[in-house]
């Protein structure tokens, strides 16, 4: 499995890793998943604490704490379950993120995280007391590398002038493009853009429009109607045949130097080694990657900027 550096730090993570939020709770079936991903070649596992209220960075903490010098653990924070665990709020504060930091150790049973992620962000932040704590941390050794996970261009911007963030995490697709308008950005700084979402909710796998729900067949996905998904997809797997659907999705994002890992979630083993196999296609070409971009829309964030 081909690795790539993370942004300036000295993490060498592979091009897809694992998004453990589908992973769910039956620690036998998560555990199998986990393996699998091991033996396909796979180092990054990207977990947070809002997931099953902790339990999923214990069972990755536990399945990887045999081999723990191996594996880049990542994990997340800033969303604050309340005591019934029926909701949660955001508290980006230096005095929870300390905290927090702690509990997600124990519960993934290791003495670092590789690499530590502002779960979110906003403006109305006080953005330098967070990233004083990140800093903090990196230098009591708690955490080796932080980033942030978030979609909103004035919080991105922020934190890549005045923070060593590593990372950018966003939501990125050929059905979703918006992060482009940002890759010139986290390239001259060196930021690597994590891509969550690769296969936007299964439309863009083998199965296409039978992963739409019915609020999809309503209201479409994003900038695409119900109408225009019927028409791109089956265009989109017919050009680029023998290819299938789901490696065409990967391939373009993973086409850009700037995206360290894509990390979509696995629910099974099969699911997860068809992943692999579509991450470790043939590269798209110049040609391919022209079409793909005229067929879908490039869009941007229209909120939360200047």
């Amino acid at each position: 499995m081909e690795k790539r550096k993370l942004g300036n730090s000295d993490l060498q993570i592979s091009k897809i890793g694992l998004g453990c939020m589908s992973l769910g709770t039956d620690e036998n079936h998560a555990k199998e998943i986990i393996m699998a991903a091991l033996d396909e070649g796979i180092n990054y596992f990207d977990t947070a604490d809002l997931y099953h209220f902790g339990q999923n960075e214990k069972i990755v903490g536990k399945t990887l704490q045999s081999i723990r010098a191996d594996v880049v653990i990542a994990t997340k924070v800033g969303n604050r379950w309340n005591e019934s665990h029926d909701s949660w709020r955001w508290d980006p504060s230096a005095d929870y993120i300390k905290k927090a930091v702690k509990d997600s150790l124990h519960r993934l049973g290791t003495d670092y995280i590789d690499l530590y992620q502002l779960h979110g962000g906003t403006m109305e932040d006080n953005i330098e007391e967070t990233i004083d704590a990140f800093e903090e941390l990196k230098k009591e050794g708690y955490i080796r590398f932080y980033g942030i996970s978030s979609i909103r261009p004035n919080v991105i911007k922020e934190f890549a002038k005045n923070s060593t963030i590593e990372s950018v995490m966003m939501q990125y697709s050929l059905l979703d493009r918006r992060p482009e308008e940002w890759l010139p950005l986290l390239s001259e700084n060196n930021i690597s853009l994590i891509a969550r979402g690769p296969v936007a909710k299964g439309l863009l796998s083998e199965k296409m429009l039978e992963k739409a729900s019915e609020k999809m067949r309503q209201n479409g996905y994003l900038d695409y109607s119900y109408k225009e998904l019927e028409l791109i997809l089956p265009h989109i797997k017919e050009k680029l045949s023998p290819r299938n659907l789901n490696e065409t999705a990967l391939q373009y994002v993973l086409s850009h130097p700037e995206v360290g890992a894509v990390i979509p979630g696995a629910s099974s083993v099969q699911q997860l080694r068809e992943n692999c196999r579509a991450a470790s296609g043939t590269p798209l070409s110049e040609e391919e990657i022209l079409f793909l971009k005229q067929l879908t829309k490039a869009g941007i964030y229209d909120s939360h900027r200047d």
